[in-house]
């Protein structure tokens, strides 16, 4: 079991998982996000490089359409 934050609030996963995987199991298109993994931004092209492990931090920003 590890613990990360994500979005402020505390979450525990079964074990270490790659980011994608994660957005998955949230039910998050990674094409409609912006992710800080520990708070640099993570280019889309390199999510699939990205491990949560043990006290990382997550933000995840929604890509939201209006004027």
């Amino acid at each position: 079991m590890i613990t990360l934050v994500v979005n402020g609030k505390r979450r525990e996963l079964a074990a270490e998982t790659d980011l994608p995987s994660f957005l998955g199991e949230l039910q998050i298109d990674p094409r409609a996000v912006a992710v800080a993994h520990n708070g640099e931004i993570v280019p889309r092209d390199r999510y699939s490089t990205i491990r949560l492990r043990e006290g990382d931090t997550l933000e995840i920003v929604r890509m939201v359409g209006g004027g």
